[in-house]
């Protein structure tokens, strides 16, 4: 297993207080992200009937863990890699309108994960997922949708430097777009 630490790195806080963050942290993100993008909560689901197309391979290489359902006649079932497809059938599924979205907590299992101390087999990520009109789809949206995005960054970092005082701030006030052209530019190597 590779280790990417810092030089010269030691954590503000013990492990207990990282756990009590880790919660809050997530607790305070999720409600500000939900409010600020109109998105509701809803349950993913754990794992899906192999072959229903909902799964997401990912790379393409990556092998879901799979399993046998007993009551199902033994049909085979996957623990989630994804879930970019089924988010797009739970918007259809709550026939929300423009401007609302889902949010939801993923938990999956990747066996082929590259092992580190940031990286590991067991995921725990948030997903959203926002209806959104013909006449979003641009660049002024998705930066206007970013901006929002990351005044709930600064929120989050504000209120976790609030409760843990060796936790000092450290984000920009404002976001800086870069585009991809203008960095291959300024670092052709």
């Amino acid at each position: 297993m590779n280790l990417f630490i810092p030089k010269n790195y030691q954590s503000v806080l013990d492990v207990n207080q990282t756990e009590q963050a880790i919660k809050q942290l997530k607790d305070f993100f999720q409600l500000n992200l939900s409010s600020e993008l109109r998105l509701r909560r809803v349950t993913a689901p754990l794992f899906v009937k192999k072959g229903t197309g909902i799964n997401d391979d990912l790379n393409g290489t990556e092998r879901p863990v799979s399993f046998p359902i007993k009551e199902l006649n033994d049909e085979v079932a996957e623990i989630v890699q994804s879930l970019a497809k089924w988010k797009r059938f739970a918007l259809a599924d709550l026939q929300l309108q423009d401007g609302f979205g889902i949010y939801t907590d993923m938990n999956a299992i990747r066996p082929d994960e590259e092992l580190t101390n940031i990286h590991s087999l067991y995921v725990d990520q948030w997903d959203w997922e926002r209806v959104i009109n013909n006449g979003d789809r641009n660049l002024d949206f998705l930066k206007y949708i970013v901006r929002k995005i990351y005044a709930v960054l600064i929120r989050t970092e504000y209120f976790i430097s609030e409760n843990y005082f060796d936790i000092e701030p450290q984000l920009p006030e404002e976001i800086t777009f870069v585009h991809a052209e203008e960095l291959a530019k300024k670092y052709p190597n």
